[in-house]
């Protein structure tokens, strides 16, 4: 959405498809309307995939205008080594939206040539430096990975009962959740770099930032009053255990009720962890549990935003978003705090703001698509075990991101030792076992991880 308003306001025609849109649908538009840039944008990891494809296309097309990358889940590297070698023509990929006006000038203006030798060099340079890291850094097998799991003490003490098991569905008042709100983030979705409050006294960015932390507060204060947005959401515990890289959710009588397969890291090192191994192993009979949750603060978001583009102010059309955004992070981390307390071992924490913010608590919440475990497929799992979509309003598209888009999801792991990670580079191997786990082809996990994959 930025991106669209600050090229309009440079005097550029942006025509915006919206999300999820094929391939043929997007070129065919570009073609009809001449189109002088084509530019994708991707939010979750297998719109990476897909963006390969549009290449594809593009090329077998003979399509010769450039495409322009950029969006959360999307990386230079990425672009140089799996995007730009599926089209012949110009793969430009733009960091952020502060930079779309810059690059667009430089493709449209006298310095195209050496703009777009510049970008090919670099490109050949950072695919030379992928594969020369791919050579000095080869992946342990998978068994000597497995060997290396984390090692913990099981004790019964470390794995303290929650409160009840089974799922509570949740309406939470949006005055309970405006000071939780991490702010920082606000900032960056305005590419004002920095973190908050230190940000508002920036001697180069502080008047900015206060203007727009000042508009952000008062439309924040509107919506509240006016009830504008709603925040829902459900959560839950079930018995679980470990069985190798797989969570096994139990029923309460320990019989199997779904797997959920994780990934494990294998560069070397030691230890090579897997989500899994926080989880009590299956075989030693102990009664541990895994948390699940999603809420969303993004119900009548919509409403909102298409009552300001009505008016044509794209400015608070945005700042609503970026306000839901934050709301729903607000309820994540409120809704942790609950559940800690839930399971006993946050009852006595007295954590200030900063504290909270650093997570300087017990217990982690990974979502499915990030570092810990990056493929969202198994968030049909978690949702399949939450099961009350009429009350939270949050459904899955095909390609597994969240409606509402300020949704937040994710699994709770509670032993005292439990940290977050990145799972990296994985091999073959690892994809093949992986896909049998989770009873789906290998070619669907490679588009599902596609910036994991050692090949």
């Amino acid at each position: 959405n930025i991106v669209g308003v600050v090229l309009r306001c440079n005097g550029y025609e942006v025509t915006d498809l919206g999300v999820m849109v094929p391939a043929a649908k997007i070129l065919d538009t570009a073609a009809e309307l001449g189109a002088d840039v084509i530019g994708l944008s991707g939010l979750i990891t297998p719109s990476l995939d897909e963006m390969i494809g549009v290449a594809r296309e593009m090329d077998r097309r003979g399509m010769k205008v450039p495409l322009l990358i950029g969006g959360a889940t999307t990386s230079s590297k990425h672009t140089a080594v799996k995007i730009a070698p599926a089209y012949a023509a110009p793969t430009v990929h733009v960091a952020d939206a502060s930079l779309a006006v810059g690059v667009l000038g430089k493709l449209m203006g006298p310095d195209k040539a050496a703009f777009l030798e510049a970008n090919l060099q670099k490109q050949h340079t950072t695919r030379e430096q992928f594969r020369a890291q791919q050579e000095r850094r080869p992946l342990l097998g998978l068994a000597v990975a497995r060997e290396r799991r984390a090692k913990l003490a099981w004790n019964a003490d470390d794995l303290p009962a929650p409160a009840f098991t089974g799922t509570r569905n949740l309406d939470v008042p949006l005055t309970t959740l405006v000071p939780w709100i991490d702010w920082s983030p606000f900032f960056h979705t305005w590419e004002l770099s920095g973190v908050y409050p230190k940000l508002l006294d920036d001697p180069k960015k502080g008047d900015a930032a206060r203007k727009l932390f000042a508009d952000g507060q008062a439309l924040l204060a509107r919506i509240v009053e006016t009830r504008a947005l709603t925040a829902r959401g459900t959560y839950g515990f079930w018995p679980a255990a470990s069985d190798g890289d797989d969570l096994v959710v139990l029923d309460d009588k320990r019989h199997e009720r779904l797997r959920l397969p994780m990934l494990r890291q294998q560069e070397d090192r030691d230890p090579c962890l897997c989500l899994a191994d926080f989880v009590a192993p299956l075989d030693r009979g102990l009664a541990d549990h895994i948390g699940g949750f999603a809420v969303t603060a993004g119900l009548g978001l919509d409403e909102l935003v298409l009552a300001f583009e009505r008016d044509h102010d794209d400015y608070h059309a945005i700042m609503a978003k970026a306000l839901a955004d934050r709301l729903a992070e607000a309820f994540a981390e409120w809704l942790h705090h609950e559940v800690r307390v839930a399971w006993g071992f946050g009852k006595d924490e007295r954590l200030d703001h900063e504290q909270i913010l650093d997570e300087s608590y017990r217990s982690i919440r990974p979502a499915f698509g990030y570092p810990a475990c990056p493929d969202h497929e198994p968030k049909r799992a978690l949702f399949e075990l939450l099961d009350n979509a009429a009350h939270h309003g949050i459904t899955l598209t095909e390609s597994l991101a969240m409606l509402p888009t300020a949704s937040v999801s994710g699994i709770y792991l509670a032993h005292p030792e439990a940290r977050y990670f990145a799972v990296g580079r994985v091999s073959k191997e690892q994809v093949e076992d992986y896909a049998r786990r989770m009873g789906v082809s290998i070619a669907h996990v490679e588009r599902m991880i596609p910036s994991n994959l050692s090949y």
